[in-house]
């Protein structure tokens, strides 16, 4: 049996362990999160607080609570908690003795090896202080591993062949950026540049300006004035609107009876918007781009010569993040390895392998494809109705929930049809359609009307899209199977020549784009039901949209027939030859454009699922 080595992102916000466990490399922790924010407290009682715990008394009892200590490792400061002074080593031997534990219970043994990262500019002082702290905790430091490199481990750049990457790490109280190479067992850090004092809670802290802002406006009381349970909350409140803005774009603030003035509670209630965080954060953000271009330049390189760039670091959510760097650099940013858990993933990537186990990088469930739906927009500067740029981007880790706001186009609108698209091209006729739905009834406004558009895509590869009228909360959604099963080329040629039909009173429809459609379709032997989700006929020349009826019908097909396929091999043998039989016949009245055909199959189709799936 291998000895056990765990690897731990000792972090200047939160830390991580992560081992070798069920298979493969694992962050392991109670909770859903798994992070332990690097906070340490003594309670008013004497109770030695770890975690979670010292985080929930910091703001009240700051003299009694230590976080962000990693700034002071190597140094001869010391910190006080209540009447007690601990050195920074003793700090962090808490915090990393609190995560052995951890591991500990979830592995069911002792851990006494560990590889512990540090950031790349650690000086010796504060790498030997690290190693010290390991020591204190009881651990075994194996190995103290950059953070640069652990992350590009985590993202499987340690395959053995030349890599050079750009690892950009913005985490809740630190900033850095490495040019990395990677070569066989030899990794080089070429540059590094960052701002020790930049991160996630200065984001927190313009945000809860921006609410004690909003107090003092409304009632003329600044919290930050000895009321500090007030202002904890409001704290907090700023900390998850930043979160929900990473996905979402509003949030909403309420916080009842922060304060009592006359015998009068005093509340709270504000929504935040996306653009109006973003641009409370630019110049931060900007900032962090200076430090790119000099990393670049010190590292005698440009952008064109980086295999990838790579997100780590809660902060990194926040999609202005990603926009800039794509701006600067031309690259699609990549963040498909947890952001804030990729440290951890790489040093236990690490771990594992000094443990003795063969393994090449972390594994993880990412959409293959881009989603999102087609807007009126302008290209070219012209109006142009399908517009299109992705809300869930290839490469996202799944689950994964995202939402965008869009505006109807013209005063009193009421209706709006939402095409749901896979692929990444701006142009959405040259991408797939995957759905569509419609939705009416909407509340006529003079101003534009906003329409928030939610979409979820799960492991199973399904893909939930909702679309929300924000003023009322009106909602109607749509769902659509196996969105990340790979298409064909008949099936891909097919959707297209299905859109061109769709908009053939559109005069500038790609010439090149019907051309392969028919090419290929052409060759097809029976229609693709399960892409074929928009139907149009052709009358006299002319496209016709088929009644509602029919498009009902159609789309209860489609439902039936993908929940009927997995349960073929599980039927009795007369039952799964009733169900191919009706496959076949929907298919054929489809191609035929028979409703009564169809409605009939439908109907025996779904009298037969109602026993099979009760049996």
């Amino acid at each position: 049996m291998s000895d056990l080595v765990v690897g731990i992102d000792l972090g200047t916000t939160n830390s991580e362990v992560a081992a070798f466990h069920d298979g493969q490399v694992r962050v392991l922790g109670p909770g859903p999160s798994r992070m332990l924010p690097s906070c340490v407290g003594i309670s008013p009682g004497g109770e030695l607080l770890v975690g979670e715990s010292a985080r929930n008394q910091q703001l009240v009892y700051p003299e009694r609570t230590v976080r962000s200590i990693k700034r002071k490792m190597g140094s001869s400061e010391t910190v006080s908690l209540g009447e007690k002074t601990f050195s920074p080593q003793e700090i962090s031997a808490l915090i990393l003795r609190e995560l052995a534990e951890w591991a500990r219970r979830e592995l069911g043994q002792p851990v006494e090896r560990a590889v512990i990262t540090v950031p790349a500019f650690f000086s010796d002082a504060q790498r030997n202080a690290t190693r010290e702290a390991g020591a204190m905790a009881g651990l075994e430091v194996v190995r103290i591993l950059n953070e640069p490199t652990a992350a590009s481990l985590a993202f499987g750049f340690g395959d053995g062949a030349r890599h050079t990457v750009m690892i950009y790490d913005l985490g809740g109280g630190t900033f850095d950026v490495s040019i990395v190479t990677m070569e066989g067992d030899v990794t080089e850090v070429l540059a590094s540049h960052g701002n020790n004092h930049l991160g996630g809670d200065d984001f927190d802290d313009l945000l809860l300006e921006r609410l004690e802002g909003e107090f003092h406006k409304r009632h003329g009381i600044w919290l930050r004035d000895g009321h500090r349970a007030a202002q904890a909350r409001l704290w907090w409140a700023a900390e998850a609107a930043k979160k929900k803005l990473s996905f979402e774009p509003h949030a909403r603030v309420r916080e009842e009876a922060l304060v009592t003035q006359n015998g009068k509670p005093l509340h709270l209630d504000l929504e935040l918007s996306l653009p109006d965080y973003e641009k409370m954060i630019l110049p931060l953000a900007e900032s962090t781009l200076d430090s790119v271009s000099k990393a670049l330049q010190d590292a005698g390189m440009k952008p064109g010569d980086l295999d990838a760039i790579l997100l780590v670091g809660g902060s990194t959510r926040t999609p202005l993040i990603a926009r800039l760097l794509r701006e600067r650099t031309g690259v699609e940013p990549r963040q498909d390895v947890h952001p804030d858990l990729c440290v951890a993933l790489g040093a236990g990537v690490l771990a594992s392998r000094l443990a003795g186990h063969d393994v090449e990088r972390v594994l993880v469930d990412v959409s293959p494809y881009s989603f999102g739906p087609s807007y009126l927009g302008e290209r070219g500067g012209m109006p142009y109705s399908y517009c299109y740029h992705p809300i869930i981007r290839r490469n996202t880790p799944l689950p994964v929930t995202r939402a965008e706001s869009y505006y109807t186009s013209f005063p009193g609108q009421t209706e709006v049809d939402i095409h749901i698209f896979q692929g990444d091209d701006e142009d959405a006729l040259k991408n797939i359609l995957l759905g569509d739905f419609h939705v009416s009834k909407l509340t006529p406004t003079e101003d534009p009307n906003e329409v928030m558009c939610r979409m979820s895509l799960d492991l199973d590869g399904i893909l939930h899209v909702s679309a929300i009228e924000k003023r009322t909360g009106k909602s109607k959604h749509i769902t659509i199977s196996n969105a990340l099963q790979a298409k064909s080329e008949f099936e891909i040629a097919a959707a297209r020549k299905r859109i061109q039909e769709l908009y053939a009173s559109r005069e500038a429809f790609p010439a090149e784009l019907e051309e392969e459609a028919e090419e290929t379709a052409e060759d097809a032997e029976v229609p693709d039901l399960e892409a074929d989700v928009i139907e149009a006929q052709r009358v006299n020349g002319k496209i016709i949209p088929m009644d509602s009826g029919w498009v009902e019908t159609r789309r209860e097909a489609v439902e039936l027939i993908q929940r009927s396929r997995p349960l073929l091999d599980r039927m009795h043998a007369e039952d799964k030859e009733e169900a191919v039989a009706l496959h076949a016949t929907i298919e054929s009245a489809v191609a035929r454009h028979d409703s009564k055909a169809l409605a009939e199959a439908v109907k025996s189709l779904r009298e037969l699922l109602f026993f099979v799936e009760g049996s």
